[in-house]
């Protein structure tokens, strides 16, 4: 099956919009295939982020359960009930 792709307009500045196409010169690619590449690193970013937001969430709230070492979370994980 072929991908389809649609065409979409941004807004940027004339100084913004040199470097851009000087950036993809240097990294021999399309104006198209650069801003994949920045939308797919930014996805992973943005995920990153918050998997560190929720592992830092999950770290504070462990402690303040008395969570420390990993002997507390199997006693945990494997409490009777």
């Amino acid at each position: 099956m072929k991908t389809r792709r649609v065409p979409i307009t941004i807004s940027i500045s004339p100084e913004m919009t040199r470097e851009y196409e000087k950036l993809a010169r240097q990294q021999a690619k399309n104006r198209s295939q650069l801003f994949r590449d920045m939308l797919y690193l930014y996805k992973e970013q943005v995920l990153e982020k918050e998997f560190c937001e929720l592992q830092r969430y999950g770290s504070n709230l462990a402690k303040k359960m008395g969570i420390i070492t990993e002997k507390d979370v199997e006693r945990l994980v494997f409490k009777r009930y």
